[in-house]
């Protein structure tokens, strides 16, 4: 691998601003080449200013008939595009549904080797190495591709962000979608109100509630707790299942991965995959009824209780010491 080698980066903005998954994405990038950014839409100076920080001097921005409704087709097509004019040294997605799909046609298309769930990839002889943890969390494993160009998604949430400052420039890509790109079309977005709490993957307090909890009146005084701390909120994926937390909060393999200092898990009873998405927590404090739970195998403070008693008790306990003066929680 060459410093001028092209990486692919597939980029994603939220709420119109460069998500960390693409920062973080770009730091990683530049270990193996040069980042070439894969952006469905335009690119406004704000957003080519980040992309450039980040050290991607091209911005390619995906244009033409059926791009906006069709946007991971039109990932896919041009992502291929690319490879096959000038073969990249990777492609790097984010870890996260779209991602995944993406990776997965751009992988078949170009036939060559998929990794997922990557939480860090380096270069070597060989070419990309690619860090992978389990379920589970109890070992990492190491992978390599062995056939055409790497393609990887990778989970961010502990990857560092490290600036490069270069001058970014858009460079529109044209696409005409074949037909049977557009099979599947972009109906409609609904947007995500704004909350007040810390980003669920970076905070570094997360309460969180599952099954156990009961109910959304109990639910809801988890995420008052949350509060309280100055924690992001999360849930399982029985909670999620059940409508007392939002999808994009649900901790697992398959939802976030987080990695705060203190998590309190309340009535989680600690899936495999559940567990596997807190493999790096500070300090993991569980409540639930069932002795026998496997939370209480990772956690470092175990309760044993009811959460109606429980929760209550302790968000009262926290006003309280809140309310002293020069105390702090």
């Amino acid at each position: 691998m060459r410093e001028l080698d092209p990486v692919l980066v597939l980029a994603e903005l939220t709420d119109g601003v460069v998500s960390r998954s693409t920062r973080a994405l770009l730091t990683l990038a530049r270990r193996f080449g040069t980042p070439e950014v894969v952006l469905c839409g335009p690119a406004g100076d704000d957003t080519l200013s980040v992309l450039g920080r980040y050290g991607a001097p091209i911005v390619r921005t995906l244009w033409g008939p059926g791009v906006e409704e069709h946007p991971t087709a039109a990932c896919v097509e041009a992502l291929v595009a690319l490879a096959v004019r000038t073969p990249p040294a990777a492609i790097l997605l984010p870890a996260d549904h779209a991602g995944h799909e993406i990776a997965a046609r751009v992988a078949i298309r170009l036939d060559a080797g998929l990794i997922s769930d990557a939480i860090d990839v380096r270069p070597d002889d060989s070419g990309l190495v690619a860090t992978q943890s389990p379920p589970g969390g109890t070992h990492r494993v190491e992978s390599t591709v062995v056939r055409g160009v790497p393609v990887c998604t990778v989970r961010t949430e502990a990857v560092p962000l490290v600036p490069a400052p270069v001058t970014a420039r858009a460079r529109p890509f044209a696409l005409d979608l074949p037909p049977h790109a557009r099979a599947v079309r972009l109906v409609e977005r609904t947007a995500v109100a704004p909350g007040q709490r810390p980003d669920l993957a970076t905070a570094a307090v997360v309460v969180a509630g599952g099954r156990g909890v009961g109910s959304q009146d109990l639910f809801d005084l988890v995420g008052e707790l949350a509060d309280e701390l100055g924690g992001a909120l999360g849930g399982s994926h029985t909670a999620t299942e059940l409508g007392w937390c939002p999808r994009h909060a649900q901790i697992d393999q398959t939802g976030c991965v987080i990695h705060p200092d203190l998590y309190l898990a309340l009535g989680i009873s600690g899936s495999v995959r559940h567990r596997a998405a807190v493999p790096d927590a500070g300090a993991i404090v569980a409540v639930d009824r069932d002795p026998a739970a496997p939370i209480f195998t990772i956690a470092d403070l175990g309760v044993v209780g009811d959460l109606r008693d429980v929760v209550p008790e302790l968000l009262a306990e926290v006003r309280r010491r809140k309310s002293r003066p020069h105390t702090e929680v």
